[in-house]
């Protein structure tokens, strides 16, 4: 119960597409690529602030089941269509995300929501949760939410 609350929130979080670049860089830019959130969380591991590493490795989490799971095209059309330019490009996204629920496994949550043991099975079932996200893609096309198409928009211009 505990990872479908989790997903349906990240979700809802999502709807708003400045979530997808929460994390900034040090001049207050927004880190958009999985390949600079992972530098960033491995400068912040350096510098002992695991609060904002754990907070990054989430998020890298989160970002990648998200497009794995509603945006598949979106993964797809880096590895596949000579985007070489992309920073993402030789990312996998399965093992960067499974990767990061196992760090944020290993804190603790500061505000105490999510029990680490969430970030575990997030991180061994993330290929059945990106399934069901798959699922729920098909009921937003079948419903031509607006939401989809705007971050649609997003992600492909």
């Amino acid at each position: 119960f505990q990872v479908t609350e989790y997903v349906s929130n990240l979700l809802l979080e999502f709807i708003h597409i400045d979530q997808l670049s929460r994390i900034k860089d040090h001049e207050g830019e927004p880190v958009e690529t999985v390949v600079e959130l992972l530098y960033a969380a491995e400068s912040h591991s350096q510098q002992s602030s695991a609060e904002k590493e754990r907070d990054i490795h989430r998020h890298i989490g989160d970002l990648t089941l998200f497009l794995a799971g509603l945006f598949p095209e979106y993964c797809n059309r880096i590895k596949c269509s000579g985007l070489i330019h992309h920073k993402d490009f030789l990312v996998d996204y399965v093992k960067a995300a499974k990767r990061s629920y196992s760090i944020v496994a290993t804190h603790q949550d500061p505000q105490g929501k999510n029990p680490p043991a969430l970030f575990q099975t997030l991180s061994t079932n993330f290929e059945l949760c990106v399934a069901g996200l798959g699922f729920v893609r098909l009921d937003l096309d079948r419903f031509q939410d607006p939401n989809l198409n705007q971050a649609q928009s997003h992600l492909f211009h």
